[in-house]
């Protein structure tokens, strides 16, 4: 694949080529990938998809999304964890999702696992793994973004250790590239830096212990 720089959106602004690489990803890239996510049911939310989105394209699952939130009672750690066998048949018929069950059943999986950890646990032991802003050059075409990192394979091996499904280093690194654990924005994209202020201030490696 060629590597490209950002480029010219709409109004003039440059935007990672992503970004405009379909209508439906220009208000995402802008307003929500890349910027911190807090909050265990958001981030739990966020874990689920990148899990859905194994093997297909992101933009079959941000289209779906709304779908997604519907059918799992917006991605509430406590509700999903309560889903038995009718829950399940449910999800498993809904057209408007993924239908595969080992995806599934691995979500619901992590809900009941998840929603037994501390209020507030998640969102901590994930951005533990967050390196610090400025620990590497910021990318200046899309062969400098990388699909895994070294933060994001012991994310993925704290997460297995802890008993979470359905995650390895690449489906890690996507997930700390949409919650803003790190910032893949090309250099010249007017969406870097965004967000930025928002990152809670905690020193990497801090993970849950167990």
């Amino acid at each position: 694949m060629t590597a490209t720089g950002a480029l010219p959106g709409p109004d003039g602004r440059l935007r990672c080529p992503w970004g405009l690489s379909a209508p439906d990803y220009l208000g995402y890239h802008d307003e929500e990938w890349g910027r911190p996510v807090l909050g265990d049911d958001a981030l739990f939310e966020r874990l689920s998809l990148e899990a859905f989105q194994s093997g297909l394209s992101w933009l079959t699952i941000l289209r779906r999304r709304p779908a997604f939130r519907t059918a799992f009672d917006d991605f509430k750690l406590t509700a999903v964890a309560a889903y038995g066998p009718a829950e399940r048949a449910r999800l498993l018929s809904d057209a408007g999702i993924i239908r595969n069950a080992r995806k599934i059943d691995a979500v619901l999986a992590n809900a009941r696992l998840l929603a037994g950890w501390a209020p507030g646990e998640l969102t901590t032991y994930l951005w533990s793994f967050a390196p610090a802003p400025d620990s590497r050059p910021a990318p200046r075409t899309t062969a400098d973004v990388p699909a895994v990192t070294e933060e994001s394979t012991a994310l993925a091996k704290g997460l297995k250790k802890q008993g979470v499904r359905f995650v390895g280093p690449t489906t890690a690194y996507a997930l700390m590239q949409a919650c803003g654990l790190v910032d893949d924005h090309l250099v010249a994209c007017a969406a870097r830096g965004r967000g930025r202020a928002d990152r809670p201030g905690r020193e990497p490696g801090e993970g849950r212990e167990g």
